[in-house]
């Protein structure tokens, strides 16, 4: 269930997470931040890259310039209200790394991959950062970055890979374990930390 559509989503972050950009300074602007982590992405996300040390970056990188407690809010949908406030916790940290570690291990083959912004859009508040990875094997992967300013700090809230939403995708698959299971938010908890678990032995 939670493997389906990984492999598109993980050109996604093979761009996204490889440098985080400057902090205590003001937001950059959007096309410049995501052009400046793309490029950087082609420099330290290669298969020389051992995955250890791409999971460590993965994991810091993904807290600093993702919205994660937003995402997670969004993700979990109806049941963040039902989930106590342990359970609230709890799965945003499990969805962090569980994001982390299925992403980082599928990163290897995107690495070296060409980069280029192509163009800004405004939606409800937050702008969209169009973009395309140039593959070598394959046609351009159209990518599009959800961006907010956070008091100063941009934070990608959402990315879209063939419009397919990462967090909509997520929040979909997310919602069917609940829902198989009584609408118990311990189902979902429960199969996160295995997946956790198993991929961190």
């Amino acid at each position: 269930m939670m493997r389906r559509r990984f492999t598109a989503a993980a050109v996604v972050l093979a761009a996204a997470l490889a440098v985080g950009a400057p902090r205590g300074m003001a937001a950059p602007d959007p096309a410049a931040f995501i052009s400046t982590l793309g490029s950087q992405a082609i420099q330290v996300l290669g298969p020389s890259v051992p995955p250890q040390q791409r999971l460590a970056r993965f994991r810091q990188l993904f807290h600093d310039d993702f919205d994660v407690p937003n995402i997670g809010r969004f993700v979990l949908g109806r049941y963040w209200r039902i989930a106590s406030p342990q359970e609230q916790q709890e799965f945003l940290r499990l969805f962090q790394e569980y994001i982390v570690q299925a992403y980082s291990a599928r990163l290897g083959e995107y690495g070296g991959e060409p980069f280029k912004v192509t163009g800004t859009r405004d939606s409800d508040g937050e702008t969209v950062v169009t973009s395309e990875i140039i593959r070598q094997d394959g046609n351009p992967v159209m990518v599009d970055w959800y961006l907010i300013d956070r008091g100063g700090s941009l934070k990608i809230t959402d990315v879209y890979v063939g419009g397919i939403s990462m967090k909509v995708t997520e929040r979909d698959e997310f919602a069917a374990v609940i829902q198989r299971n009584g609408g118990q938010v311990e189902a979902l908890l429960e199969q996160l930390r295995r997946k956790v678990g198993a991929a961190g032995d």
